[in-house]
């Protein structure tokens, strides 16, 4: 079994836990097959010993046959994994190095469980669309997807912006805000729940669309079925606004025809059986917390 490790890096006080991880793969006959810049860093401070090879991109990936990608960090380390493996099918374990830790969430302590879950092929793969977007010229590179959310945002400290919006052609709403965030079940949780928007099961095949600081106190976040294509036309004082795909950025002018659509493919998380969305909503997010209870 060949599994592959990518990591934005980590702080010497983990490396114990870097050590202890390879410990378990070597335990199992799995092959680890690393992130190249992840290698360098970790090289010289860890005994690494048996077969190992290393990938710089997707299509080494690929080439490798890889069975599976362990990410090591937070959330925000799981999102770059999505741009690393993406339509493969590679499935993606998410081991929190980091604070919160909602998609990436096994534990530390968790690690000898879940590995030997993964070799013996005793987990859930939980299949989470991601969403895309087209636009009339190019932008985010082959990665023009994420996993959480696409948002339109205002720069800096300029007046909030106008966003004409639109479901398959016919007029949604204009948003006077400082930005709007349209999310995928998964994203749901994040960026778009910190604005008030739903709480959406990450089965439910739906986006949402979620304003920013609106100006109009009679709009609210919507949920719509993701068969939808929703795009845009942005108003503005300024010549700029940001453009993104989860922690990827761009800037473009209001001229730029923007649409977002659900994607082709998505991405398989590693599920644990015992683990399921409910009890990451009541543990990550302390969901229905009183002390009635």
């Amino acid at each position: 079994m060949k599994i592959a490790i990518y990591s934005r890096g980590i702080e010497n006080n983990q490396l114990q836990d870097i050590d202890l991880l390879l410990s378990e793969l070597a335990s199992h006959n799995a092959e680890p097959v690393f992130f190249q810049d992840f290698f360098n860093q970790i090289y010289a401070a860890i005994n690494i010993e048996g077969k190992y090879s290393t990938f710089n991109s997707s299509e080494e990936l690929k080439n490798d046959e890889i069975d599976c990608m362990i990410s090591l960090g937070g959330d925000g380390t799981l999102l770059d994994t999505v741009t690393l493996v993406k339509d493969s099918g590679i499935p993606v374990l998410g081991v929190n190095y980091g604070r919160l830790g909602f998609l990436a969430n096994i534990g530390k302590e968790d690690l000898h469980p879940a590995l030997d879950a993964l070799v013996n092929r005793k987990y859930v793969l939980d299949k989470r669309t991601l969403i895309h977007l087209d636009a009339n010229i190019p932008l985010f590179g082959e990665t023009p997807y994420a996993l959480n959310e696409f948002s339109l945002h205002k720069k800096d400290s300029s007046p909030m912006i106008k966003i004409h919006t639109y479901l398959n052609g016919e007029f949604l709403n204009t948003y006077w805000a400082d930005g709007l965030i349209v999310a995928t079940p998964t994203g749901s949780t994040g960026y778009s729940l910190s604005c008030n928007g739903p709480v959406v099961f990450p089965e439910s095949a739906s986006f949402v669309i979620t304003p920013v600081a609106p100006h109009n106190l009679n709009i609210r976040p919507i949920v719509v079925p993701d068969d939808n294509i929703v795009s845009f036309e942005v108003e503005g004082r300024t010549d700029g606004f940001l453009c993104t795909l989860d922690s990827r950025r761009e800037i473009v002018t209001k001229e730029i025809q923007l649409a977002v659509k659900k994607e082709s493919f998505g991405i398989n998380l590693v599920r644990m059986h015992e683990n399921n969305f409910l009890q990451t909503l009541r543990n990550k997010l302390s969901w229905g917390l009183d002390k009635r209870n």
